[in-house]
């Protein structure tokens, strides 16, 4: 009899999206970035625990049952509320947040190795909790391989500095990091997206990888191989929840040992699938395989034409 898969640990935030456009009644959505990816990677297929924080109130159930329902194991330590945001989309869909939001996590212990850690967003940079969240990186680090997305909030992250340290500093405990080209707008203004990403090459990390909204991904290795993929275009719905569908599809092509630019497509192809319906719903192994495939037989019945050198 086999021993079940170690599951993939993320940690960090559950947030009560509540989406508000106008004309239309308020709509709350189970959210969060790391619960997103959490989420999406149980969607994939893969054991998946999240160590986060929940109320013992509404929003609190409705994310915990939304968590499980895709078979995610959810560790919370209770919180006096769950932390919301004020989501406002605007006429193409593009998300602002506005928060009430805490995180404490206090310190914890594994019973045993995960297959990957992942951590992002407010657990990865706000104090007290993300104290205890780096002390776990760093008992872990070396023996288990470690995600991070920044997912930067510039209304939670304090003087811009200071942000970028402690950014840095987890990205130094990284062996793959994803950020938004938004993300690095906010933390280095002025200063090209592929330079950003090398210099964070330096620090440690094997792999850094941009999302680039229409434009795609870019990702590169600390063993200078460089992949782009072109965004798939799709009816956008809303974006919130994209990039942490690209996370989560990232992760789970690299622990299945696709290559980089197949890693890229997956990727795109899934964040792609989540801005065309509304909310974080990120897609299903069999969505995104069906996806996939119909990206690969439109290739090949309409190749794209040569490039001038």
């Amino acid at each position: 009899m086999t021993s079940p898969a170690a599951p993939l640990l993320v940690i960090g935030e559950c947030v009560a999206d509540i989406v508000r456009t106008d004309g239309a009644p308020d709509r709350v959505h189970p959210g969060g970035s790391p619960a997103n990816v959490a989420y999406g990677l149980a969607r994939l297929g893969l054991p998946v625990e999240l160590l986060t924080e929940l109320g013992a109130d509404a929003d609190g159930r409705l994310i915990r049952a939304h968590l499980e329902s895709a078979g995610v194991l959810v560790r919370a330590a209770g919180t006096a509320r769950t932390p919301s945001a004020l989501v406002r989309l605007d006429a193409r869909g593009r998300a602002e947040y506005t928060f009430d939001i805490g995180w404490t996590l206090p310190p914890t212990e594994l019973r045993a190795a995960p297959a990957a850690i992942h951590l992002g967003s407010i657990g990865a940079v706000t104090e007290p909790g993300a104290g205890a969240v780096r002390t776990l990186v760093e008992r872990w680090r070396g023996q288990v391989p470690v995600s991070y997305d920044p997912n930067v909030r510039p209304a939670l992250m304090g003087e811009r500095s200071a942000a970028v340290r402690r950014v840095e500093r987890c990205v130094a405990l990284s062996d793959l990091v994803k950020a938004s080209d938004e993300d690095l707008d906010w933390l280095y203004p002025g200063e090209p997206a592929e330079a950003v990403a090398e210099r964070w090459l330096a620090l440690g990390p094997a792999m850094v990888a941009v999302t680039l909204g229409a434009e795609g991904a870019f990702a590169l290795t600390a063993d200078g191989r460089r992949e782009r993929a072109a965004a798939v275009p799709v009816p956008v719905a809303d974006t919130v929840g994209a990039g942490d569908a690209f996370m989560a599809a990232l992760l789970h092509a690299r622990g299945s040992g696709a290559d980089l630019a197949d890693g890229l497509a997956r990727a795109v192809t899934a964040a792609a699938l989540t801005v065309s319906r509304a909310g974080a719903n990120p897609p299903s192994a069999a969505e995104l395989a069906e996806a996939l495939g119909s990206r690969a037989a439109r290739g090949r019945l309409n190749p794209p034409a040569a490039q001038p050198r």
